[in-house]
């Protein structure tokens, strides 16, 4: 399929999915990577306190916690 060909589709929303290859997806800036951070005993069962009222897991605390400290740096 041409580009104009594509565009047209998306322009009229019609689906255009059928044509993407969506195993090579990849969402800029947000590709992951594992790291492994050490916190003591007291700061866990705080996160997962919060965590628990919040009714989100605790990687997400630490997550949104992390991103908004770092917000405020750059």
């Amino acid at each position: 399929m041409k580009a104009n060909e594509f565009e047209k589709k998306f322009d009229e929303n019609k689906n255009i999915t059928e044509h993407l290859d969506l195993s090579k997806l990849r969402r800029p800036k947000q590709e992951q990577k594992r790291v492994n951070v050490d916190f003591p005993l007291w700061m866990i069962n705080l996160l997962d306190k919060e965590a628990k009222r919040l009714g989100v897991p605790r990687q997400s605390i630490i997550k949104v916690w992390v991103a908004e400290r770092l917000e405020k740096v750059s």
